[in-house]
């Protein structure tokens, strides 16, 4: 096969994939070729696929289809999570001609050659996550005006309804030394937020490559990483995308408070406020500590964001553990939720268990927490009306409007101006849209 000289791409999930995306893509365009967008008809499309829920089969299916529409001689290669868990699968969907497994994806320049111009199906290179051992690098550039920053990968937390640890392996992390060097190249392409992400970003520190059979060697902490980012002054702001509350220790929240860029924001899983059902999700923690870690938070920085993680309808939920899960959220100052419909992995625990819960029964939580995760938005962003912020403006895909957010992550939108691109300004909080959950603003 001739060197195609276009490439596209497209990233399902996560801060880490779109990371890992990027990285990706340059590495590409260091080989000599073109990106460009997906609509444009490429030669190549790369899709970065998730699994956390049931969808991600008609996702890529979906996104394989787009492909072709804009291309019908591409060649499709996809990657991620999903192509580790299901690469056969994958293969078999009309269109695709390569499935590359966790340890495999970063080398995807050296596979691409191999592609026959007409196969009956595609081919896999997907071997044990096992083999994904070592530690990657990854950040995303030149996507938008923050840069999502990968420190850490793979878990071994044994979470009953997850499949990561066996999309991603073990827990492994980079060099304090290495992301540093990342931060200030970063730094030098004019970025000013940065935001850490991981699979479980609390857990940094295991070493840049896993032992056969030991647990990496813990070769600093993550206190330890945000105190030396800290120091880097080209970076005005750091986020933290996701911590289990077990990991966000009083040493972390007290350090966040106290920093100089890290911004008051956090977002903690919490999945159940049942007690028992969090037992059987296997999470390592207990009600009564999350809600420790949110008073924690909101003693030292009153203002600050928490957003929260929560699944409805696991296995054994009835209407009494929901009720738990919906108080506890109902009274706990938080921000906003994410919230998921419990949805049967393969090969996990919870997918064995009894007293599965109705479907229907799934949907009505969840549009039950959202309609209270509105409400718990309305409370937070509602009395900062009329106070002043910094924010980072950033482009949208409104050619009209710029929008940014403060430290604590309120959206703020106001009509573009090239020139604020990527600047930091400070603005009054002038009236809230519920719809498009933004203030508009006025300069200060």
């Amino acid at each position: 096969m001739s060197t195609p000289k276009t490439v596209a791409f497209h990233t399902l999930g996560c801060k880490l994939n779109f990371s890992e995306t990027s990285s990706i893509r340059r590495s590409f365009e260091n080989q000599g070729y073109q990106t460009i967008h997906f609509e444009e008809g490429a030669d190549i499309y790369v899709l970065n696929t998730c699994s956390v829920t049931d969808f991600a089969d008609k996702k890529c299916r979906y996104e394989v289809r787009r492909a072709l529409k804009y291309s019908p001689q591409a060649k499709i290669v996809v990657v991620g999570c999903y192509a580790q868990l299901k690469p056969k699968e994958i293969a078999e969907i009309p269109g695709v001609d390569l499935v590359l497994g966790a340890a495999e994806k970063f080398n995807i320049l050296q596979y691409i050659d191999g592609i026959s111009d007409a196969p009956d199906k595609g081919m896999v290179i997907a071997g044990d996550v096992k083999e994904a051992k070592t530690f990657i690098s990854s950040f995303s550039f030149g996507d938008r005006t923050r840069s999502f920053l990968k420190v850490q990968d793979g878990c071994d937390y044994k979470c009953s309804f997850c499949t990561i640890p066996q999309a991603r392996g073990s827990s492994r992390s980079d060099t304090i030394e290495n992301v540093i060097k990342n931060v200030e190249e970063i730094a030098s392409k004019g970025v000013k937020e940065i935001v850490l992400t991981g699979v479980n970003l609390g857990d940094f520190g295991n070493g840049t490559e896993v032992i056969e059979g030991l647990r990496p060697k813990k070769e600093a902490m993550f206190i330890d990483l945000i105190r030396a980012l800290d120091e880097i002054k080209e970076i005005s702001r750091y986020r933290i995308s996701s911590i289990e509350p077990n990991l966000c220790t009083d040493e972390v929240i007290e350090f966040v408070a106290s920093s100089r860029a890290f911004l008051p924001h956090f977002h903690i899983p919490l999945q159940s406020g049942s007690p028992k059902i969090l037992r059987e999700m296997k999470r390592r923690y207990t009600v009564q500590q999350y809600e420790e870690r949110i008073k924690t938070i909101k003693k030292w920085m009153p203002h600050s964001c928490i957003g929260v993680d929560v699944i409805v309808g696991f296995p054994g939920e009835g209407h009494e553990e929901f009720t738990e899960t919906y108080e506890f959220l109902h009274r706990m100052d938080v921000s906003y939720f994410h919230v998921f419909t419990y949805s049967e992995r393969n090969n996990t625990l919870a997918s064995e268990m009894k007293n599965v819960v109705p479907m229907e029964i799934r949907r009505e939580r969840n549009e039950s927490l959202r309609i209270l995760s509105q409400k718990k938005k309305n409370y937070f962003v509602l009395p900062f009306t009329g106070q002043k912020f910094p924010v980072l403006w950033e482009n949208t895909n409104n050619c009209e409007i710029m929008s940014g957010y403060t430290p604590n992550f309120i959206k703020v939108e106001a009509p573009l101006q090239e020139n604020k691109i990527n600047t930091l300004e400070e603005i009054i909080l002038d009236e809230y849209n519920v719809s498009e959950d933004s203030f508009s603003v006025s300069f200060g």
